[in-house]
């Protein structure tokens, strides 16, 4: 369903919004901090219309031991307005985030999310957290809201590309 919404490369003039609406959904999504979001502006991709932002989303290159090819992606921060779901907006603008993933090369595209059935829909299939370690150590292991990344209640997913 169009929502009359565009989805476009986020701008800098978007950060503080994106950030309200991270912050909005933090107990779903690990809050970024305003640098994060500036200095990983083109990894964002908003939907919005009239200077209004209803839904952000944004990736992440995983740098791999070995041959640069092998670099996982993962889809990070999605957030759609609470009276804006269910219109096809997340599918969408999760689209266009595995649109810029693809365009690298990349082959294999991670996400760590309390809405499995979601993802489930695009594609993505769950998978042990034992097999995304690095993802664990990187990320995870800074995480304020669970003690130990495997009893948090997200789950890992994973969608082959290619």
């Amino acid at each position: 369903m169009d929502c009359g919404l565009e989805i476009r490369q986020a701008r800098l003039s978007d950060a503080e919004k994106i950030f309200a609406l991270i912050h909005l959904h933090r107990d779903e999504l690990i809050v970024r901090p305003m640098g994060d979001i500036v200095k990983n502006i083109d990894r964002f991709v908003v939907a919005g219309t009239g200077g209004r932002i209803a839904a952000c989303a944004a990736y992440a290159v995983l740098p791999e031991f070995g041959a640069p090819v092998r670099a996982a992606a993962e889809i990070q921060s999605v957030a759609v307005l609470s009276n804006m779901r269910r219109r096809g907006i997340g599918r969408r603008i999760v689209g266009a985030i595995l649109d810029r993933i693809e365009a690298l090369g990349v082959q294999e595209v991670l996400v760590l999310t309390f809405a499995p059935e979601f993802f489930g829909s695009l594609g993505f299939a769950e998978i042990p957290k034992t097999q995304v370690m690095h993802k664990l150590y990187t990320g995870c292991i800074n995480c304020t809201k669970h003690a130990d990344p495997f009893t948090c209640p997200e789950k890992a997913m994973l969608k082959r590309l290619g």
